[in-house]
């Protein structure tokens, strides 16, 4: 299943739609292994724990790649040792789902 939205393409979201419902949110949630929702399932939030600053380091430019290519770009905190990656579609102040595809594109290389 997770295969499935890896493979998928980010439509860009131009706003004018609601964001998912907590139930498609929650459904979508199965097939990107290590994410949460947050905020009343209006944020999809993980946290990668790696070596030390450099790997972080390395984690985040490649995310920045896949994000990049895609179009679609998550908030990144990181430091010694962690990554923390929260996704949300700013147009809609919500969850679509090229968020879920960009999360299991960003599991990919976990």
């Amino acid at each position: 299943m997770a295969d499935e939205l890896k493979d998928k393409i980010c439509v860009p979201c131009q706003g004018g739609i609601p964001p998912l419902t907590f139930k498609e949110a929650k459904s979508l949630l199965r097939k990107t292994s290590g994410w949460e929702l947050q905020e009343e399932a209006t944020r999809l939030y993980r946290s990668f724990k790696v070596s030390d600053f450099q790997a972080a380091l390395d984690f985040v430019n490649k995310v920045g790649i896949i994000a990049e290519e895609k179009g679609h770009h998550p908030d990144i905190k990181f430091g010694w040792g962690y990554i923390n990656i929260l996704i949300f579609t700013h147009k809609i102040n919500g969850l679509h789902e090229n968020d879920f595809i960009l999360a299991a594109k960003i599991n990919t290389i976990a």
